[in-house]
C-alpha cells in the first residue's frame, strides 16, 4: 500500500458548492482503501472557500508524478485545466459533470458509484489528440502553447485581417472576428457555436472555423492531422489580435506575426467507464431528443 499511487481530486469551487461532491468521492475512495489528494486547478481553490471546508490541498505539479488518475468535478473547463498537466505525464482524467454540456466528462453526479470500478482498474482510456501552437515574430518564436480543445485567434473588439495556410497553400483570406483551430474534441465547443462541424472525438483531424467572417467564401475546413496550419495577421497600427489556448490567458499578437498550429506529440487520456456512446451524448447534450 505504501507505494500505491494516489488519486488526485480537482474540484471547481463554483460548481462543487461546499465541496460536497469532493467529500462524497473521498469517502468512496476511503472505502476502497485508496488515498485521495486534492489539487487545485483554479486560483480560488486555495482561497477562503477551501480553507473553511477544512480540506487540505497540495500543488498539482508536486503530486501528479505519483498519481494514478485525476478526477475532476465541474464542467469541461475543469477537465481542460487538469489536462494541461495530465498530458505531460500520461495521467488519465475522469470527469464528473457538474457544469453545463459536459461533452468530455464521463460521469454525471448520480453515477459516482462507478468510481469504485474505475479505481479498481476496470476502465478503458481514449487518447485525444492535442494541438501545439507558436507565435513567430521576426523569424523567432515569441510564444508556445498547446491545447486539447482549440487555439483561438481573435481581434480585440474589432475586425482583424487573416490569411490561413495549410502546408503553405492558402486556405482562405478574410476579415472577421477571428478563427478557431480545433481538435475533434474541441469540435463540440466554441467551433460548433461558430458554425463548425461535429467531428467524432477520437478522430485525427484539424478543424478550421472562421468566426463571423465578412465574406461568404470563408467556410469551415476539416483537415488531415498532419497538416501545418499557419495564420498570418494583417497590418494594423495597434495590436490587432490575441491568441488563446483552451480559453486560457490571452497572448498578444502583433501585426506581421505568424501563428503556426500543428498536431501535438502530447495526448490527453480520458477515462471511459459508463459505456455511453458519443452519439447519444451529442443527442442528449444538444437537445435532439
Amino acid at each position: 500500500m505504501g507505494d500505491e499511487k494516489k488519486i488526485i481530486l480537482s474540484p471547481n469551487p463554483s460548481r462543487d458548492i461546499g465541496f460536497e461532491m469532493t467529500r462524497r468521492v473521498i469517502r468512496i475512495l476511503d472505502e476502497c482503501g485508496r488515498k485521495a489528494v486534492i489539487c487545485p486547478v483554479y486560483d480560488d481553490n486555495t482561497g477562503e472557500g477551501i480553507r473553511t471546508s477544512e480540506l487540505e490541498t497540495a500543488e498539482l505539479e508536486n503530486e501528479i508524478d505519483s498519481a494514478e488518475m485525476i478526477i475532476t468535478f465541474g464542467g469541461d473547463g475543469t477537465i481542460l485545466r487538469a489536462a494541461r498537466s495530465a498530458a505531460e505525464r500520461g495521467v488519465p482524467v475522469l470527469g464528473i459533470n457538474m457544469g453545463g454540456k459536459g461533452f468530455m466528462a464521463e460521469l454525471e453526479v448520480e453515477e459516482t458509484d462507478l468510481i469504485k470500478a474505475a479505481v479498481s482498474g476496470a476502465y478503458e482510456t481514449e487518447s485525444r489528440m492535442m494541438l501545439d501552437a507558436e507565435i513567430v515574430r521576426s523569424g523567432e518564436t515569441a510564444h508556445r502553447d498547446y491545447a486539447l480543445n482549440d487555439i483561438t485567434v481573435r481581434g480585440y473588439n474589432k475586425v482583424v485581417d487573416l490569411t490561413l495556410y495549410g502546408d503553405e497553400h492558402v486556405i482562405s483570406a478574410f476579415s472577421g472576428d477571428g478563427v478557431i483551430i480545433a481538435t475533434p474534441t474541441g469540435s463540440t465547443a466554441y467551433s460548433l457555436a461558430a458554425g463548425g462541424p461535429i467531428v467524432e472525438p477520437t478522430a485525427q483531424n484539424i478543424i478550421v472555423t472562421p468566426i463571423c467572417a465578412h465574406v461568404l467564401e470563408a467556410k469551415p475546413y476539416v483537415l488531415a492531422s498532419d497538416r501545418r496550419v499557419a495564420i498570418a495577421v494583417g497590418f494594423s497600427k495597434n495590436s490587432p489580435a490575441y491568441l488563446s489556448a483552451d480559453g486560457s490567458e490571452r497572448v498578444e499578437i502583433l501585426s506581421g506575426d505568424i501563428i503556426n498550429v500543428r498536431k501535438s506529440g502530447k495526448y490527453t487520456r480520458l477515462i471511459r467507464i459508463s459505456k455511453k456512446s458519443f452519439y447519444s451524448k451529442v443527442s442528449e447534450k444538444l437537445g435532439e431528443r
